[in-house]
């Protein structure tokens, strides 16, 4: 009798992720969009900087597992060359989070057995929705990438980040997935960095109600279509303690400025633990995110005490009624 399988993924101190932008450009203009210009920068890395990047990590850590970023990585002209250089370093898996368009012929320009995923990104099961969050003609686009990927034997997966401008269609875009061609989909939810964490943005952020009423049960609905589905913990339940993956877990999120970050809800601000200088990766000066990492407080991720406070309910005596996971705790759901 098949059944739903969720769990918590714990971190794990054996395996590293390398979150590698290589450019910050884009062709789209999404409203909630991370990436800070002022403090990622503007350039594209050459390739020749990335293979030296690539190549300190690969020996920092064996068997890494790697995602290449934007803004869109596929508007890199080296981007398959970026790709083979990173199976030649012996990356354990390489991922690819683009919106679809799919620039530069890439998908005739690498493998199936050198890419694990594309990983595609869609706000809304709807061409309104979608195209009035990340531009007009992304929705077809996006999904013509995503049935093209398939087709030629790639692994597949969707992104869906929700906010208040999208979690009504969630169930919707849960029927969707259905007639899609994935393999895996991420349930993201919307941090305040970037366009989003701007004032124009304001009250983008889901209750904790909406997350847990909606977003676990889209979760399995996707499941038990056959679908590995991920999701951000976000909540931790009364006694569970709280880890922060800084402290436990290898996690990079590399920039082209040469900003390496261990924590993503970090990078609106100069507080990276790490940075890349003449090609070699130096400790940044205190205070850094690292010593917030060191911080033991009662709503449980510091950065999110300091830079998202409406996600913390306090009860009469001032004491979170909650606390809030670290933003890289993931729940795992699949149906056996």
């Amino acid at each position: 009798m098949q059944t739903i399988q969720k769990k918590t993924v714990s971190f794990s101190k054996n395996a590293a992720n390398i979150f590698f932008h290589i450019l910050t450009k884009c062709n789209l203009k999404c409203r909630h969009c991370y990436i800070n210009p002022k403090q990622h920068g503007k350039n594209t890395l050459a390739l020749e900087v990335i293979e030296k990047w690539l190549y300190f990590f690969s020996k920092k850590h064996k068997d890494a597992n790697l995602i290449l970023l934007g803004g869109e990585p596929t508007l890199h002209p080296d981007l398959h060359r970026v790709i083979k250089t990173s199976r030649d370093l012996g990356y354990q898996s390489v991922t690819v989070d683009t919106n679809g368009y799919l620039f530069h012929d890439i998908l005739d320009r690498v493998s199936p057995e050198e890419v694990d995923y594309f990983s595609f990104s869609l706000d809304g099961a709807t061409e309104g929705l979608n195209d009035g969050i990340r531009g007009k003609g992304s929705f077809a686009r996006c999904l013509s990438g995503l049935e093209k990927a398939s087709r030629a034997g790639f692994q597949t997966s969707l992104i869906y980040t929700v906010s208040r401008m999208n979690i009504h269609e969630l169930d919707a875009f849960s029927e969707r997935v259905r007639h899609l061609p994935v393999n895996r989909v991420f349930i993201q939810v919307i941090g305040l960095r970037g366009k989003s964490g701007s004032d124009q943005q304001d009250g983008l952020q889901v209750s904790l109600n909406q997350w847990l009423d909606l977003v676990p049960k889209a979760a399995e609905s996707m499941a038990k279509q056959g679908k590995k589905v991920v999701y951000p913990k976000v909540f931790l339940h009364p006694g569970e303690p709280f880890e922060c993956a800084g402290k436990v877990a290898s996690n990079y999120f590399i920039f082209p400025n040469g900003r390496v970050y261990q924590c993503p809800l970090c990078e609106d601000f100069p507080l990276n633990r790490y940075a890349f200088k003449n090609d070699r990766l130096e400790k940044t000066p205190k205070i850094n995110e690292g010593d917030l990492f060191e911080l033991d407080i009662p709503e449980g991720c510091v950065m999110n005490r300091l830079i998202q406070p409406d996600n913390i309910p306090y009860d009469d005596q001032g004491a979170p009624r909650n606390k809030i996971a670290c933003c890289l705790l993931k729940e795992e759901v699949s149906f056996l």
